[in-house]
């Protein structure tokens, strides 16, 4: 145990973490951590490795309760340890009687049940057009995955009854191997091989899934996505991922959204930026412009004198979400600098930059006076 890192801490869980709870880490971080998202990426891959191996541990009731004991107790063999307690060791003669003699027993020691199992969750990437994320939409998804079979309800079985009790397990899903050596008795749970760890051996196939207990399939699922989703966010269709065997739970359907760029909006969060272009005029006089929303336009009061690069903040005219309210548009202006004149209109314009040339006087000297003192350069000698 000392050179391996704790699964707990793998997963970000608390010891006492329930099994969803630990369900529910191991989701979020295997989706991050996945090697088709981190293509090339090696750290990723060790930490997927790990992930998987903690969660493969603390998913299992028994495992985790041998984890939990070796956690507590260093230095007393790792999950197949316990063989070394032989009879010399209290007397236990049965890994049962070690378990219940610690922890209460497991209400019959056997494998995790049929029920318990869970089908592998399926990912997904949708591409969304800016609009639809920021305004929500409803979206149908097609794709293929081993659906349940619906004549046996996934057990595989004929009419989803024809099984019987595994005769070499009595049901129990796990068999024990005996083995006496140097040290003493150790005794051992394997999977049974007859009815694989499901305690039942099927008496007559499914016909329609020849006793698989899945179909693969093309499924189509629907889904309403709501205002604001943003490149990563996902949606969760429970009951939509792969059959899980023999009649278990399914897993989960995971669509992570890529959201498209916008020809004249961005986006942080829930607030857009736009870039807000006005004439020279415009800028020195002041005056109306017509601006974009995501439904419509508004007209907005440019101040006199704006200077190029001016940032204005519209309230409430950004992105609408149904948890986080509504976001702002954000405008900078730029200023449309003309780039042709005509001679008559330079001479105007000479005209004009004398007129103001005193008032902005104290203005240049002060800039040229700080550019000097900082650098030891003179902005204005050519």
């Amino acid at each position: 145990m000392a050179d391996k890192k704790n699964y707990y801490d793998v997963l970000g869980v608390d010891k006492k973490a329930t099994p969803d709870e630990i369900k529910s880490a191991y989701r979020k971080l295997a989706m991050k951590y996945h090697p088709d998202r981190n293509q090339g990426n090696a750290e990723a891959a060790e930490k997927f490795k790990e992930i998987n191996e903690a969660n493969e541990t603390l998913s299992d009731s028994q495992k985790r309760a041998a984890y939990d004991y070796e956690l507590e107790h260093p230095g007393m063999g790792g999950f197949g340890g316990f063989g070394g307690f032989g009879g010399g060791a209290g007397g236990f003669e049965d890994i049962s009687d070690i378990f219940s003699s610690f922890f209460g027993g497991f209400g019959g020691g056997g494998a995790r049940t049929a029920q318990s199992a869970v089908g592998e969750d399926i990912q997904r990437e949708m591409t969304l057009s800016f609009m639809d994320a920021a305004k929500g939409c409803k979206k149908t998804f097609s794709y293929t995955r081993n659906e349940p079979c619906s004549s046996c309800r996934g057990t595989g079985a004929k009419g989803g009854t024809a099984f019987e009790t595994c005769g070499k397990c009595q049901g129990k899903g796990v068999i024990q191997q005996v083995q006496n050596t140097m040290f003493g008795r150790t005794i051992r749970q394997t999977v049974c091989p007859d009815c694989a760890g499901t305690g039942r051996i099927v008496k007559e196939k499914c016909p329609d899934c020849k006793g698989k207990g899945a179909q693969r399939k093309e499924t189509t699922v629907s889904f309403d996505i709501p205002a604001g989703v943003d490149t990563n966010s996902y949606i969760r269709k429970k009951g939509y991922g792969q059959a899980a065997p023999n009649g278990g739970t399914p897993g989960d359907l995971i669509v992570t959204f890529r959201i498209e760029p916008h020809r004249i909006f961005t986006r942080e969060h829930f607030d857009l930026r736009l870039d807000l272009p006005i004439s020279y005029k415009t800028a020195v006089l002041g005056g109306t412009v017509k601006v974009p929303t995501l439904d419509d336009t508004f007209d907005f009061t440019v101040p006199e004198g704006t200077q190029s690069g001016t940032v204005f903040t519209i309230r409430g005219k950004g992105i609408r979400s149904a948890r986080n309210g509504v976001g702002n548009l954000i405008l900078r202006v730029i200023v449309e600098i003309p780039t042709k004149l005509s001679k008559d209109q330079k001479k105007e314009l000479e005209k004009l930059d004398k007129d103001f040339e005193l008032k902005q006087y104290d203005k240049m000297r002060r800039y040229a006076d700080n550019v000097e003192a900082l650098y030891g350069d003179k902005p204005y000698e050519k």
